[in-house]
């Protein structure tokens, strides 16, 4: 499977869920995320089929280890350019919906000398 942007918003989502309540149903994201049920549903179908999520028998989901690198590369992401909208003074609300954005769309390349800037800058302070 592909990854599209979705499906690694779902994974991060998952991921930050899970770090928050400690379990994941289809609802909890469905509400999070301002989705209906079925949609989540058939995104968590494909996610299960294309092995990055397990549903147990009582509707737990939980990410395999490749859902979870994906969530965790994602998610840090999210952070970082999060931190960065923040300190050059974006609002953060909006810097995260903008980070949202921008995580899935930046090279790895990119991603390291943002992240090696901002910490050089972080050391500065």
């Amino acid at each position: 499977m592909v990854l599209h942007e979705s499906a690694e918003d779902y994974l991060e989502k998952i991921l930050m869920l899970t770090q928050r309540n400690g379990q994941v149903r289809s609802i909890d994201i469905a509400t999070e995320m301002g989705y209906s049920k079925p949609s989540i549903s058939i995104a968590m179908k494909k996610l299960r089929e294309s092995g990055y999520i397990e549903m147990s028998e009582v509707g737990l989901i939980t990410l395999t280890e490749s859902g979870s690198e994906v969530a965790h590369r994602i998610y840090q992401r999210h952070q970082l350019l999060t931190n960065i909208l923040v300190a050059i003074g974006i609002d953060e609300e909006e810097a995260m919906e903008e980070a949202c954005k921008i995580e899935h769309d930046i090279s790895e390349e990119t991603y390291r000398k943002l992240n090696a800037y901002y910490e050089k800058k972080m050391k500065e302070q």
